[in-house]
């Protein structure tokens, strides 16, 4: 499984934003979803597929979540960068 992985620490204020070169899935999860995420087994998330650029996804609470952006299988590559908005939630 090929994906681009990001880890922030973010309090509750703030969002996370995501540029990217071609449509990809932007998925914002906690550890445990992350660790689920990448055994292929169901997990939740914040995000979907993202069809334009930039992509903002506010946490729900303050912690540590990773960022996950990937073709959902499909061939190809993805380029992106990602920055934490302090406070625009």
């Amino acid at each position: 499984m090929n994906f681009l992985h990001y880890e922030f620490d973010l309090d509750a204020n703030d969002a996370v934003e995501v540029v990217l070169d071609k449509q990809a899935n932007v998925r914002l999860m906690d550890d445990a979803n992350f660790n689920q995420y990448r055994r292929g087994a169901q997990h939740r998330y914040f995000g979907g597929l993202a069809k334009e650029s930039p992509v903002t996804l506010a946490p729900p609470h303050a912690g540590h979540w990773h960022l996950v952006i990937d073709l959902g299988g499909y061939a190809g590559s993805v380029s992106a960068s990602a920055r934490i908005l302090q406070g625009a939630s």
